[in-house]
Protein backbone atom coordinates (compact mmCIF):
# COMPACT_ATOMS: atom_id res chain seq x y z
CA UNK A 1 0.00 0.00 0.00
CA UNK A 2 1.07 3.94 -0.58
CA UNK A 3 0.24 7.33 0.56
CA UNK A 4 0.94 8.74 -3.17
CA UNK A 5 -1.58 10.54 -4.62
CA UNK A 6 -3.16 10.64 -8.42
CA UNK A 7 -4.23 13.35 -10.76
CA UNK A 8 -6.80 11.81 -13.41
CA UNK A 9 -8.32 13.51 -16.45
CA UNK A 10 -10.99 11.38 -18.16
CA UNK A 11 -12.05 9.83 -15.06
CA UNK A 12 -15.77 9.79 -16.25
CA UNK A 13 -14.26 7.37 -19.38
CA UNK A 14 -12.68 4.33 -19.78
CA UNK A 15 -9.20 4.03 -19.59
CA UNK A 16 -9.21 7.33 -16.99
CA UNK A 17 -12.03 5.77 -14.51
CA UNK A 18 -10.54 2.01 -14.53
CA UNK A 19 -7.15 3.22 -13.81
CA UNK A 20 -8.39 4.90 -10.72
CA UNK A 21 -10.09 2.36 -9.62
CA UNK A 22 -6.60 0.18 -9.55
CA UNK A 23 -4.39 3.08 -8.19
CA UNK A 24 -7.39 3.09 -5.09
CA UNK A 25 -7.34 -0.74 -4.51
CA UNK A 26 -3.11 -0.22 -4.60
CA UNK A 27 -3.70 2.65 -1.87
CA UNK A 28 -3.61 5.54 -3.75
CA UNK A 29 -6.04 8.66 -3.23
CA UNK A 30 -7.58 10.23 -6.63
CA UNK A 31 -8.09 13.34 -7.43
CA UNK A 32 -10.26 13.45 -10.58
CA UNK A 33 -10.23 16.58 -12.41
CA UNK A 34 -13.83 16.85 -13.99
CA UNK A 35 -16.75 19.30 -15.71
CA UNK A 36 -19.33 16.76 -13.84
CA UNK A 37 -18.55 16.31 -9.92
CA UNK A 38 -19.91 13.64 -8.14
CA UNK A 39 -19.92 12.28 -4.81
CA UNK A 40 -16.61 11.54 -2.83
CA UNK A 41 -16.24 8.19 -2.81
CA UNK A 42 -13.42 6.61 -0.27
CA UNK A 43 -9.72 7.47 -1.53
CA UNK A 44 -11.57 9.41 -4.61
CA UNK A 45 -12.39 13.11 -4.28
CA UNK A 46 -13.89 14.97 -8.21
CA UNK A 47 -12.73 18.75 -8.38
CA UNK A 48 -14.89 20.43 -10.62
CA UNK A 49 -12.51 21.74 -13.48
CA UNK A 50 -11.98 21.50 -17.28
CA UNK A 51 -8.53 20.40 -18.79
CA UNK A 52 -9.23 22.92 -21.30
CA UNK A 53 -8.24 25.37 -18.45
CA UNK A 54 -4.67 25.52 -17.21
CA UNK A 55 -5.14 27.22 -14.09
CA UNK A 56 -8.00 24.75 -13.10
CA UNK A 57 -5.07 21.87 -13.84
CA UNK A 58 -2.52 23.08 -11.94
CA UNK A 59 -4.23 23.89 -9.34
CA UNK A 60 -5.82 20.19 -9.36
CA UNK A 61 -2.43 18.73 -9.60
CA UNK A 62 -0.59 20.55 -6.38
CA UNK A 63 1.22 18.28 -4.46
CA UNK A 64 0.60 14.94 -6.74
CA UNK A 65 2.36 11.65 -7.52
CA UNK A 66 1.23 11.29 -11.02
CA UNK A 67 -1.11 13.03 -13.43
CA UNK A 68 -3.05 9.95 -15.59
CA UNK A 69 -3.91 12.58 -19.21
CA UNK A 70 -6.76 9.87 -20.01
CA UNK A 71 -9.18 12.71 -21.35
CA UNK A 72 -10.55 12.96 -24.98
CA UNK A 73 -12.86 15.51 -26.75
CA UNK A 74 -16.10 13.19 -27.24
CA UNK A 75 -17.10 11.76 -29.74
CA UNK A 76 -14.52 12.29 -31.92
CA UNK A 77 -15.23 15.84 -32.37
CA UNK A 78 -12.53 19.06 -32.78
CA UNK A 79 -9.66 16.18 -32.06
CA UNK A 80 -7.26 19.33 -34.09
CA UNK A 81 -8.14 22.06 -32.47
CA UNK A 82 -8.80 20.11 -28.28
CA UNK A 83 -6.21 16.93 -27.67
CA UNK A 84 -3.15 19.47 -28.17
CA UNK A 85 -4.37 22.22 -26.17
CA UNK A 86 -5.49 19.76 -23.20
CA UNK A 87 -2.13 18.14 -23.03
CA UNK A 88 -0.08 20.94 -22.81
CA UNK A 89 -2.09 21.75 -20.09
CA UNK A 90 -0.77 18.49 -18.35
CA UNK A 91 2.26 18.71 -19.54
CA UNK A 92 2.96 22.21 -17.82
CA UNK A 93 1.16 20.89 -14.71
CA UNK A 94 3.64 17.44 -14.35
CA UNK A 95 6.50 19.42 -14.81
CA UNK A 96 5.74 22.31 -12.42
CA UNK A 97 4.76 19.65 -9.33
CA UNK A 98 6.97 17.24 -9.94
CA UNK A 99 4.84 14.43 -11.43
CA UNK A 100 4.92 11.83 -13.83
CA UNK A 101 2.61 11.95 -16.63
CA UNK A 102 0.85 8.71 -18.04
CA UNK A 103 -1.15 8.99 -21.21
CA UNK A 104 -2.86 6.00 -22.49
CA UNK A 105 -1.39 5.20 -25.91
CA UNK A 106 -3.10 4.01 -29.39
CA UNK A 107 -2.02 1.31 -32.23
CA UNK A 108 -3.51 4.28 -34.72
CA UNK A 109 0.27 6.00 -34.26
CA UNK A 110 1.79 2.88 -37.38
CA UNK A 111 0.90 2.54 -40.74
CA UNK A 112 -0.71 -1.13 -40.40
CA UNK A 113 0.48 -1.82 -44.53
CA UNK A 114 4.14 -2.31 -43.82
CA UNK A 115 4.15 -3.85 -40.06
CA UNK A 116 1.97 -6.38 -38.52
CA UNK A 117 3.73 -6.58 -34.94
CA UNK A 118 4.54 -3.49 -33.13
CA UNK A 119 7.59 -3.16 -30.63
CA UNK A 120 7.63 0.11 -28.25
CA UNK A 121 10.70 1.42 -30.77
CA UNK A 122 9.02 0.94 -34.10
CA UNK A 123 9.04 3.22 -36.35
CA UNK A 124 6.01 5.70 -36.22
CA UNK A 125 3.96 6.56 -39.51
CA UNK A 126 0.50 7.55 -39.07
CA UNK A 127 -1.80 6.76 -41.97
CA UNK A 128 -4.72 9.01 -40.44
CA UNK A 129 -4.94 12.16 -38.82
CA UNK A 130 -6.16 10.69 -35.67
CA UNK A 131 -2.91 8.51 -35.75
CA UNK A 132 -0.91 12.29 -36.50
CA UNK A 133 -2.34 13.46 -33.64
CA UNK A 134 -1.70 10.87 -31.47
CA UNK A 135 2.31 10.92 -32.66
CA UNK A 136 2.42 14.51 -32.20
CA UNK A 137 1.14 14.03 -28.26
CA UNK A 138 3.98 11.47 -28.06
CA UNK A 139 6.65 13.40 -29.14
CA UNK A 140 5.89 16.39 -26.87
CA UNK A 141 5.46 13.75 -23.92
CA UNK A 142 9.40 13.03 -24.86
CA UNK A 143 9.99 16.84 -25.44
CA UNK A 144 8.97 17.52 -21.85
CA UNK A 145 11.13 14.44 -20.51
CA UNK A 146 14.04 15.87 -22.24
CA UNK A 147 13.14 18.97 -20.13
CA UNK A 148 13.30 17.04 -16.82
CA UNK A 149 9.50 15.76 -16.64
CA UNK A 150 8.95 11.75 -16.11
CA UNK A 151 6.82 10.29 -18.72
CA UNK A 152 4.72 6.93 -19.18
CA UNK A 153 2.94 5.67 -22.53
CA UNK A 154 1.28 2.27 -22.34
CA UNK A 155 -0.23 1.81 -26.00
CA UNK A 156 -2.61 -0.61 -26.36
CA UNK A 157 -5.46 -2.21 -29.24
CA UNK A 158 -9.06 -1.09 -28.78
CA UNK A 159 -10.59 -0.78 -25.83
CA UNK A 160 -13.42 -2.50 -24.28
CA UNK A 161 -15.22 -3.13 -20.89
CA UNK A 162 -17.79 -2.34 -18.57
CA UNK A 163 -18.31 1.13 -19.25
CA UNK A 164 -19.27 1.90 -23.14
CA UNK A 165 -17.95 4.57 -23.84
CA UNK A 166 -16.42 4.92 -27.35
CA UNK A 167 -15.29 1.43 -28.25
CA UNK A 168 -16.24 -0.41 -31.20
CA UNK A 169 -17.46 -3.02 -29.42
CA UNK A 170 -20.65 -0.73 -27.75
CA UNK A 171 -20.69 1.53 -30.80
CA UNK A 172 -21.02 -0.72 -33.21
CA UNK A 173 -20.83 -4.62 -32.73
CA UNK A 174 -23.69 -4.91 -30.36
CA UNK A 175 -26.04 -2.08 -28.77
CA UNK A 176 -26.00 -1.31 -25.63
CA UNK A 177 -29.56 -1.91 -23.51
CA UNK A 178 -30.59 -4.88 -26.12
CA UNK A 179 -29.97 -8.11 -26.68
CA UNK A 180 -27.66 -9.50 -29.18
CA UNK A 181 -28.76 -10.95 -31.99
CA UNK A 182 -26.10 -10.48 -34.03
CA UNK A 183 -22.57 -9.06 -34.23
CA UNK A 184 -21.66 -6.36 -36.56
CA UNK A 185 -17.70 -6.77 -37.12
CA UNK A 186 -15.84 -4.05 -38.79
CA UNK A 187 -12.78 -6.49 -40.05
CA UNK A 188 -12.11 -8.45 -43.28
CA UNK A 189 -12.32 -11.86 -42.97
CA UNK A 190 -8.80 -13.74 -41.75
CA UNK A 191 -7.71 -10.45 -40.46
CA UNK A 192 -5.73 -9.90 -36.87
CA UNK A 193 -7.13 -7.65 -34.64
CA UNK A 194 -5.57 -6.58 -31.23
CA UNK A 195 -7.89 -5.49 -28.08
CA UNK A 196 -7.51 -4.48 -24.62
CA UNK A 197 -9.62 -4.89 -21.67
CA UNK A 198 -10.16 -1.94 -19.85
CA UNK A 199 -9.73 -2.76 -16.16
CA UNK A 200 -6.28 -4.67 -17.48
CA UNK A 201 -5.05 -1.87 -18.96
CA UNK A 202 -6.01 0.00 -15.43
CA UNK A 203 -4.41 -2.51 -13.37
CA UNK A 204 -1.30 -2.32 -15.90
CA UNK A 205 -1.26 1.64 -15.11
CA UNK A 206 -0.89 1.28 -11.30
CA UNK A 207 1.34 -1.02 -11.16
CA UNK A 208 3.75 0.95 -13.09
CA UNK A 209 2.95 4.08 -11.52
CA UNK A 210 3.77 1.62 -8.17
CA UNK A 211 7.68 1.34 -9.79
CA UNK A 212 7.20 4.82 -10.95
CA UNK A 213 11.52 5.20 -8.77
CA UNK A 214 12.80 2.23 -11.28
CA UNK A 215 11.02 3.66 -14.59
CA UNK A 216 13.26 5.57 -17.04
CA UNK A 217 12.40 9.27 -17.60
CA UNK A 218 10.53 8.61 -20.90
CA UNK A 219 9.01 5.52 -20.37
CA UNK A 220 7.01 3.63 -23.72
CA UNK A 221 5.35 -0.05 -23.15
CA UNK A 222 2.90 -1.92 -25.09
CA UNK A 223 0.01 -3.78 -23.89
CA UNK A 224 -0.41 -7.16 -25.72
CA UNK A 225 -4.21 -7.60 -24.18
CA UNK A 226 -5.94 -9.95 -26.52
CA UNK A 227 -5.08 -10.48 -30.61
CA UNK A 228 -7.94 -12.12 -32.30
CA UNK A 229 -5.10 -13.83 -35.08
CA UNK A 230 -8.39 -14.44 -37.79
CA UNK A 231 -11.10 -12.12 -36.61
CA UNK A 232 -13.24 -15.52 -34.70
CA UNK A 233 -12.06 -15.36 -31.36
CA UNK A 234 -13.96 -11.86 -30.80
CA UNK A 235 -17.13 -12.70 -32.27
CA UNK A 236 -16.94 -16.26 -30.37
CA UNK A 237 -16.42 -14.72 -26.94
CA UNK A 238 -19.56 -12.87 -27.75
CA UNK A 239 -21.19 -15.94 -28.60
CA UNK A 240 -20.23 -17.81 -25.58
CA UNK A 241 -21.46 -15.00 -23.53
CA UNK A 242 -24.85 -14.81 -24.65
CA UNK A 243 -25.00 -18.83 -24.81
CA UNK A 244 -25.92 -19.10 -28.40
CA UNK A 245 -22.87 -20.64 -30.64
CA UNK A 246 -25.16 -19.59 -33.65
CA UNK A 247 -25.33 -15.88 -33.29
CA UNK A 248 -25.39 -14.50 -36.65
CA UNK A 249 -22.00 -12.79 -37.87
CA UNK A 250 -22.81 -9.53 -40.40
CA UNK A 251 -19.69 -7.56 -41.84
CA UNK A 252 -19.74 -3.64 -41.21
CA UNK A 253 -20.93 -2.06 -44.67
CA UNK A 254 -18.05 0.02 -45.09
CA UNK A 255 -19.28 1.22 -48.66
CA UNK A 256 -22.59 2.97 -47.25
CA UNK A 257 -21.03 4.74 -44.34
CA UNK A 258 -18.88 7.41 -46.58
CA UNK A 259 -22.95 8.52 -46.99
CA UNK A 260 -23.31 9.43 -43.58
CA UNK A 261 -20.31 11.17 -43.21
CA UNK A 262 -21.07 14.63 -44.10
CA UNK A 263 -23.69 14.31 -41.39
CA UNK A 264 -21.85 12.95 -38.41
CA UNK A 265 -18.13 13.38 -37.14
CA UNK A 266 -18.05 10.07 -35.14
CA UNK A 267 -18.51 8.34 -38.53
CA UNK A 268 -15.90 10.32 -40.57
CA UNK A 269 -13.11 9.09 -38.27
CA UNK A 270 -14.76 5.42 -38.05
CA UNK A 271 -13.82 5.54 -41.93
CA UNK A 272 -10.37 6.81 -41.33
CA UNK A 273 -9.98 3.57 -38.94
CA UNK A 274 -10.59 1.28 -41.67
CA UNK A 275 -7.06 0.23 -42.70
CA UNK A 276 -6.59 -1.16 -38.99
CA UNK A 277 -9.82 -3.31 -39.57
CA UNK A 278 -7.76 -4.75 -43.39
CA UNK A 279 -4.72 -5.43 -41.81
CA UNK A 280 -2.85 -7.23 -39.07
CA UNK A 281 -1.46 -5.70 -35.71
CA UNK A 282 -0.08 -6.93 -33.04
CA UNK A 283 1.73 -5.62 -30.16
CA UNK A 284 5.34 -6.86 -28.67
CA UNK A 285 4.56 -6.43 -25.09
CA UNK A 286 8.05 -8.15 -23.61
CA UNK A 287 9.17 -4.80 -22.05
CA UNK A 288 6.18 -4.50 -20.34
CA UNK A 289 6.21 -8.61 -18.96
CA UNK A 290 10.25 -7.88 -17.85
CA UNK A 291 8.81 -4.65 -15.91
CA UNK A 292 6.10 -6.24 -14.15
CA UNK A 293 6.92 -9.94 -14.34
CA UNK A 294 3.43 -10.51 -15.86
CA UNK A 295 0.92 -8.15 -17.98
CA UNK A 296 -2.24 -8.32 -15.86
CA UNK A 297 -4.69 -10.59 -17.87
CA UNK A 298 -8.32 -11.22 -17.38
CA UNK A 299 -9.86 -14.59 -19.56
CA UNK A 300 -11.54 -13.20 -22.61
CA UNK A 301 -14.82 -15.33 -22.15
CA UNK A 302 -14.94 -13.44 -18.39
CA UNK A 303 -13.97 -9.96 -20.01
CA UNK A 304 -16.29 -10.35 -22.06
CA UNK A 305 -19.80 -11.59 -19.95
CA UNK A 306 -18.94 -8.76 -17.79
CA UNK A 307 -18.85 -6.35 -20.32
CA UNK A 308 -21.94 -7.65 -21.78
CA UNK A 309 -23.84 -7.98 -18.49
CA UNK A 310 -22.43 -4.19 -17.56
CA UNK A 311 -24.03 -2.96 -21.45
CA UNK A 312 -27.38 -4.54 -20.72
CA UNK A 313 -26.32 -6.76 -23.83
CA UNK A 314 -27.39 -10.43 -21.99
CA UNK A 315 -30.79 -12.26 -21.10
CA UNK A 316 -30.97 -12.50 -17.11
CA UNK A 317 -30.09 -16.06 -17.06
CA UNK A 318 -26.84 -15.60 -18.89
CA UNK A 319 -25.64 -12.28 -16.70
CA UNK A 320 -22.60 -12.93 -14.81
CA UNK A 321 -20.67 -10.68 -12.35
Amino acid sequence: MTDKTALILGANGGVGGETARALVAQGWQVRALTRTPRAPQQGFSWIDGDALDAAAVLNAARGVDAIVHAVNPPGYRNWNTLVLPMLDNSIAAAEAVGARLALPGTIYNYDVRTITVAKVDSPQQPVTRKGAIRVAMEQRIEAACRRGMRGLILRAGDYFGPRPGGSWLSQGMVTPGKPVRSILYPGDRGVGHSWAYLPDVGETFARLLERDATLPAFARFHFAGYYDPDGTLFPDAIRHAVGDPALPLRRMPWALLPLIAPFNATMRELIEMRPFWRHPLALDNRDLVATLGAEPHTPLDQAMATTLHALGCLPHENRRE
